[in-house]
């Protein structure tokens, strides 16, 4: 696909909290289609983490948190894939982002954003936004919206829709651009 010297260390979000979603799915075909480039670690332990706090979140700031920004800060790169709820981002990403704006963590941070549900326009907007806020790298190529993801995966969890797969190469391969 492409030539990389080096691997390169990416943090995944999974902004679903749902056994196996199908975002889970979409990543593990990021996961399989880069495993030559990329050392991915994914994080999907959104449901676990404290409510954001303002209070806290430069001193005394939870462990959780801590441990989350750390990898954010050792990732050559991070990718998102998260669900639309009720027209926005799961409230769970919104709470972890939250937690990060006290900080310069994301500033110039290589960034994808893949938004994949039933519509997922809105949300897929809104954490450009919040990401844009966050001062992260990302421009259109390296964003992803797949609407109606439920059919475009299998049971084994292979995207079965051609385009999708092609829009998924092309992302991956503008991100991989991004990241040099």
């Amino acid at each position: 696909m492409f030539k990389s010297t080096k691997m390169k260390n990416i943090f995944i979000i999974n902004g679903s909290t749902s056994e196996n979603s199908s975002n889970q799915k979409i990543i593990e075909n990021f996961i399989s289609s880069t495993s030559q480039y990329f050392k991915c670690t994914v994080f999907d332990e959104l449901k676990t983490l404290p409510h954001f706090d303002p209070e806290r979140s430069i001193e005394n700031t939870p462990q959780e948190i801590l441990g989350f920004r750390t990898e954010i800060e050792k990732a050559d790169g991070i990718i998102i894939c998260t669900p639309e709820y009720i027209f926005s981002i799961p409230s769970g990403l919104k709470n972890v982002l939250e937690w990060c704006v006290s900080t310069t963590i994301f500033d110039g941070k290589p960034l994808g954003i893949i938004t994949a549900s039933a519509n997922g326009e809105k949300g897929h907007e809104e954490l450009q936004l919040i990401m844009k806020t966050l001062m992260t790298n990302f421009n259109n190529e390296t964003t992803l919206l797949i609407q109606g993801v439920k059919g475009k995966v299998n049971s084994e969890g292979k995207i079965i829709d051609k385009v999708t797969l092609q829009q998924l190469e092309e992302f991956i391969v503008a991100y991989n651009q991004l990241l040099t």
